[in-house]
C-alpha cells in the first residue's frame, strides 16, 4: 500500500469488530485487499463512508476465489444488488462468513444460499444439479448427475415434499463433519 493509510474511525474500527470474527488489524488489512482490487475507485480515507461497490468479476478473480467453482455464488450471496456489486462492507461480511472463526450456523446459511440456485429458499433437483456440474466439472452423465440428485432428495428431504428446506439441508450437512469445513478462505 506504500505511504498510503488506511483511515476509519474508531467507531467504524468497532463495529466492524462487533459485527464480524476479525481484528482492527485484519478489517485494515482487508481493506488493503479491496483497494488493490481497483486502486483507482476505492478511496484509503473510508471516515465518510463512500458510496463504492466493486464489480463482481474483480472480487472472483481474487486468488481466494479464483478456483472456486462457486465463486460467483458466493460473491452474489453477499451482494445487495442483482449484478453481485460489493461494498466494503458486503466484502468484510463475505470474509467473515469464510474465516475460519465463523461458526457452522453462519456458514450453513450462506452455503444454502450459494445453492440455491434459482433464489426459491429451497434446494430443488436442478439446484443439485448445477451444484453436482460446478463440482464435478461436468464429468458426471446427465443419467449419473440425475441418480446422485434424486438419492440425495430422498436421503435429506424430512417432509417428503421433493425438495430440501434449510432444515433439511443443516440435517444433511450435519452427517458430513467435514462439509464446512472446505467452505472458507483465508485473509
Amino acid at each position: 500500500m506504500g505511504n498510503k493509510q488506511t483511515i476509519f474511525t474508531d467507531e467504524q474500527l468497532d463495529a466492524y469488530q462487533d459485527c464480524t470474527f476479525f481484528t482492527r488489524k485484519e478489517i485494515l488489512r482487508l481493506h488493503g485487499r479491496y483497494h488493490e482490487l481497483a486502486p483507482n475507485m476505492v478511496p484509503m480515507d473510508y471516515t465518510k463512508n463512500p458510496d463504492v461497490k466493486l464489480p463482481m468479476q474483480l472480487i472472483v478473480n481474487m486468488p481466494e476465489l479464483k478456483e472456486n467453482p462457486f465463486r460467483e455464488r458466493i460473491v452474489h450471496s453477499f451482494s445487495d444488488d442483482d449484478e453481485g456489486s460489493l461494498s466494503f462492507n458486503d466484502f468484510v461480511d463475505m470474509f467473515s462468513v469464510l474465516s475460519e472463526t465463523a461458526p457452522r450456523e453462519l456458514k450453513a446459511i450462506y452455503a444454502f444460499k450459494v445453492y440455491d440456485f434459482n433464489t426459491d429458499n429451497f434446494i430443488c433437483k436442478s439446484d443439485l444439479e448445477k451444484t453436482l456440474n460446478n463440482l464435478t466439472k461436468e464429468e458426471l452423465t446427465e443419467e449419473e448427475v440425475s441418480l446422485v440428485c434424486e438419492k440425495v432428495i430422498d436421503e435429506a428431504d424430512m417432509d417428503g415434499d421433493g425438495k430440501l428446506g434449510f432444515s433439511d439441508f443443516e440435517n444433511m450437512i450435519s452427517k458430513a463433519p467435514d462439509f464446512l469445513s472446505t467452505f472458507h478462505i483465508r485473509i
